[in-house]
């Protein structure tokens, strides 16, 4: 029985399964926590692997990495770590972002030639800072890399070539989703003209990459967004909604995405097609800011959020606590509306969970109409739910009412370590389309529509648009 290994080296955890190659059983997984922040030393990922794979490499006919998206990880002629990796969630490059879209002439030409418009998310923004605020470490640094190619380069044997894949690539700022590779014009305008490296590309999505020093084959991993598409077996016109440390809304897509407005960001996925999303900045926290501030659990405030009502006595929650990515406001900060004296405890939660579903919807609304002419009726073709805050039974049970449709709840799965797993057994098997792993256990959430409170969520969102 051959058995491959999938790796997820995300923000806070390397988690590691086991699956057998041929049917997608998980026959072991295990996992080792992360350091936290937004920069973060990328030798501290190698020390996770080394005890989330313990006694699993060795086991495995081959492996592939899903990362964490953006990570700027900056490398010497030693292939040393220079500086620490700026993750996704630093978002002090926003002013270089705007720049970068300037010099590039505008919003327009840009989505044209990269497929997203650059926000302080992306890992061109974060060169240009470094080049603006630390030249001196950009002067000593030789390539540049994301999080999961640095894994994947250290699980290869000696002298493996540097490798990554169209959609972690195409996450950067400086890959040209209409050309399919990179762009080095545009690493070079982030950078100030510095020559880096970039990692080789796959010529097809199944391709082996390297191989580990005892012979497993290497994939080429992907990005985490692009290995849970992978992991849930999305086909085109399915949406999947990823509740975690940041908020994701990401469909399949056959047509190469561009949205000048940059709500949609143009990603690629990993077997050959598109994985146009959105991404909020501000997710699980929501909640667990809310059950710190009312002091409770995740329980408590579910309980404390279904017993008020839609609407939550008039309060809205504007949940922008750390700035936020969609809408692209970085110095923003949260807004809570609509207190009065008859205001409770189980308004406010109610209102959080709310405005984390509002936000949420923004992000489904925002990909259905850009691709409305390729969707029946206009809409996606089901809603899949997935996620750690997806567990919660006030986001369960508001879901539905909030989107407005049926929601499809995924059993809980480590998707983006099931998504790599998925890829490495592609690999292993050197066939045309990825095999199919069959996903069972789903659930299907329904409620009565509550059009009203989204309504007044965006009004809110409105009103308070040139606020810092």
């Amino acid at each position: 029985m051959p058995t491959v290994l999938g790796i997820d080296s995300s923000t806070q955890a390397t988690k590691a399964v086991l699956v057998d190659a041929e049917s997608g059983t998980v026959i072991t997984e295990q996992r080792a926590g992360h350091p936290e922040g937004t920069e973060v030393d990328p030798n501290s990922w190698l020390e996770a692997l080394e005890t989330a794979a313990d006694g699993l490499l060795e086991k495995a006919d081959a492996i592939a990495v899903g990362g964490q998206q953006h990570g700027m990880v900056l490398l010497d002629e030693n292939d040393d770590v220079v500086r620490p990796a700026l993750l996704w969630n630093d978002t002090r490059s926003a002013p270089q972002a705007a720049s970068l879209i300037e010099d590039l002439g505008g919003p327009g030409p840009t989505v044209r030639r990269i497929g997203s418009l650059p926000v302080a998310s992306l890992t061109a923004a974060k060169l240009r800072w470094v080049a603006e605020h630390e030249p001196e470490n950009l002067d000593r640094s030789a390539r540049v890399v994301l999080p999961h190619d640095f894994v994947s380069h250290r699980l290869a044997a000696e002298g493996t070539p540097w490798f990554s894949d169209r959609g972690d690539a195409s996450g950067t700022g400086y890959y040209s989703t209409a050309d399919e590779d990179w762009d080095t014009d545009l690493l070079h305008l982030a950078t100030g003209g510095r020559p880096l490296e970039l990692p080789a590309l796959p010529a097809s999505p199944q391709q082996v990459m390297g191989r580990t020093a005892r012979g497993a084959a290497i994939a080429a991993g992907t990005g985490d967004n692009m290995a849970a598409a992978l992991g849930l077996s999305l086909r085109p016109g399915d949406l999947s909604v990823s509740i975690g440390t940041s908020g994701v809304c990401a469909m399949v897509a056959e047509a190469r995405p561009c949205d000048p407005s940059g709500t949609v960001t143009g990603f690629a996925d990993a077997t050959g097609r598109f994985l146009p999303m959105t991404t909020t900045i501000n997710a699980a926290r929501i909640l667990d800011v809310s059950c710190a501030m009312l002091q409770v659990d995740a329980q408590g405030l579910a309980d404390l959020a279904l017993a008020s009502a839609p609407g939550a006595g008039g309060v809205s929650l504007l949940p922008f606590f750390d700035g936020e990515r969609t809408p692209d406001r970085p110095q923003a900060r949260a807004t809570l509306h609509g207190m009065s004296t008859s205001t409770t405890r189980a308004d406010i939660a109610r209102a959080a969970v709310e405005a984390l579903l509002c936000s949420l919807a923004g992000g489904i609304a925002a990909l259905e109409e850009r691709f409305a002419s390729t969707l029946p009726g206009g809409r996606a073709r089901r809603i899949v739910l997935i996620g750690g805050a997806a567990r919660n039974e006030a986001v369960r049970r508001l879901a539905p009412a909030i989107f407005g449709r049926e929601v499809t709840l995924a059993p809980a799965a480590e998707y983006v370590a099931l998504g790599a797993a998925r890829q490495a057994a592609w690999a292993l098997a050197g066939t045309n389309e990825p095999p199919q792993w069959h996903l069972s256990g789903s659930t299907t959430l329904e409620a009565e529509p509550t059009p009203q409170v989204l309504e007044a969520y965006r009004e809110l969102e409105e009103r308070t648009e040139t606020w810092t």
